[in-house]
């Protein structure tokens, strides 16, 4: 057996060490996780020594597979994949499949406002939604229109975005959960959406994590304080 272990950041704000650990998760893939308090010296600038001796781009999350180091979220999607296709990480039909990593790519590569607005803190819960500014309000509207768009061609076959449960929702679910603590209002396919993710077992156990860790990041905490 392969020696696995996952280097993931604090489970309450680190929206790309959920990604992967989703994937794992889904793929009965056993693993180490190994948390590093993404805090302190060097934070934000990718240059924390702990996360340096086990990533060499300074970021989690981090994947070492028989000494191996695989340092980026959707490539350890991929990764679990192919160690276990039988999961179904990816829809079958190979042009589907094309459309779900479509999907995927643009998460992990697009979203910038989005992402930099409504950073992901598990346990807060805004009572009012922020005055997002227009790129952000703009990323808002492309999220919705994709997940519609899925939601209404893949209804039949799940309620998950492809139907199935796949990597794209790995990589999706962090923002699921942006869109519940920034109170931000959303058509009724997409809370559907959030709430099939809410249920899902391994994100619950996430969750839970991410509530009991006592750990803060100032920044974080104070956003539209």
């Amino acid at each position: 057996m392969s020696a696995v272990t996952l280097y993931i950041g604090n489970k309450n704000y680190s929206s790309w060490s959920l990604r992967p650990w989703l994937a794992l998760k889904w793929a009965g893939i056993a693993f180490e996780e190994h948390i590093i308090p993404l805090a302190g010296p060097g934070y934000g600038k990718a240059k924390i020594d702990e996360v340096l001796a086990v990533s060499p781009s300074g970021r989690v999350p981090a994947l070492s597979v028989d000494g191996v180091t695989v340092y980026d979220s959707l490539a350890i999607c991929e990764w679990a994949h192919e160690r276990a296709p039988q999961a179904g990480l990816w829809p079958s039909d190979p042009l589907v499949r094309a459309q779900a990593r479509s999907a995927a790519a643009e998460m992990h590569s697009g979203f910038a406002a989005l992402r930099r607005d409504l950073s992901m803190n598990i346990r807060r819960r805004m009572e009012k939604a922020p005055d997002f500014p227009d790129d952000t309000r703009a990323d808002l509207d492309r999220l919705f229109a994709a997940w519609g768009d899925l939601r209404r061609r893949f209804a039949g076959e799940g309620p998950w975005l492809f139907g199935a449960r796949s990597n794209v929702d790995a990589m999706y679910a962090p923002v699921a959960t942006r869109l519940r603590t920034y109170a931000v209002k959303a058509p009724a396919e997409v809370e559907a959406y959030c709430n099939t993710v809410f249920a899902d077992a391994a994100f619950q156990d996430w969750e839970r994590a991410g509530i009991a860790e006592t750990w803060t990041i100032q920044k974080s905490e104070d956003l539209y304080r």
